[in-house]
């Protein structure tokens, strides 16, 4: 007995040691990350990487917040849309779903197969510009980023295959208590539903937290600018600045001109990434769970 209490001591002790060397190398990247944003650009040029911000610099900080207002401004935009986003998106998800899940739905296969068609083929760029600004009027309006991405197929799939593994018992027993569809959507599929709903929803707002390409397309007003766009545009001109600096013609010296680009690419990572960072440990019990959705039960 003692010995065998030692090999599982020690097997113990070596799998808490892999998953603790495991977990480092996930979480050193995100301290480089963080190191290098706070270090001077010369020091990371010349020196290379270091886990520690040998010098502590705020320069790459202060080039990203030399407007704060138009950071805050697209801070703003992006968390509305990606909340509001995210509610009326599962909202309406899942409303599709749940008939889709019923065998008693008569048009429950036609309209699946349609939904499923949408994954296959897509109307292209040109069709799709033409019909936000031309016939929605959603050019350059904040929801342009919430209207035409209220629906996606695959996820309108998932809640459908969730809905189908609740237990149909409790739904035809509300049914001869003389519950409506509604209702039984509202008070007893949802509250039962709590896994793919904070799966869904956040997937849901790390694609419209990241979301840029529908600003670069439909957006003019700067004010209407997601955090994404804004802080892309500003390593843009960041990089822009630089190259110019290095070709300027002898005798020209642009040096006074020139602004850290290294560091301000890891300081805009960490811009960018911090409220999801908040954000993910709410979800995170849930989001666990809703991974098994579909998985084989035993």
């Amino acid at each position: 007995m003692p010995a065998i209490r030692r090999r599982l001591t020690a097997s113990t002790l070596g799998v808490h040691l892999f998953f603790v060397l495991f977990s480092l190398s996930f979480l050193i990247p995100f301290i480089l990350v963080i190191s290098i944003s706070l270090t001077s650009e010369e020091r990371v040029l010349g020196g290379g990487y270091s886990l520690l911000p040998i010098p502590f610099d705020l320069t790459a900080y202060k080039v990203v917040f030399q407007n704060p207002s138009q950071i805050m401004s697209a801070y703003a935009v992006t968390a509305f849309q990606a909340a509001l986003g995210t509610f009326l998106s599962v909202f309406v998800m899942s409303l599709c779903a749940y008939p889709l899940s019923r065998q008693s739905f008569r048009w429950r296969g036609p309209i699946t197969f349609y939904i499923f068609f949408t994954m296959l083929f897509g109307g292209g760029l040109i069709p799709s510009y033409i019909l936000i600004t031309q016939y929605l009027k959603l050019g350059d309006t904040v929801w342009v980023y919430i209207l035409p991405t209220l629906a996606n197929a695959f996820h309108i799939i998932i809640f459908r295959t969730f809905f189908q593994g609740l237990p149909q018992a409790i739904i035809e027993s509300a049914k001869m208590d003389g519950a409506n569809e509604l209702r039984i959507y509202f008070r007893m599929i949802l509250p039962l539903s709590k896994p793919v709903l904070a799966t869904l929803a956040l997937l849901g707002v790390l694609g419209r937290w990241n979301e840029w390409f529908i600003a670069l397309i439909y957006i003019r007003d700067q004010q209407l600018y997601t955090l994404q766009y804004l802080l892309q545009k500003i390593l843009m001109e960041a990089e822009f600045i630089r190259q110019m600096a290095t070709e300027a013609p002898a005798g020209i010296d642009l040096g006074a001109f020139t602004v850290p680009t290294e560091t301000v690419r890891f300081a805009l990572a960490i811009v960018a990434a911090g409220p999801l960072l908040v954000v993910f440990p709410f979800f995170q019990k849930y989001f666990a769970r809703g991974l098994t959705i579909g998985s084989v039960k035993g």
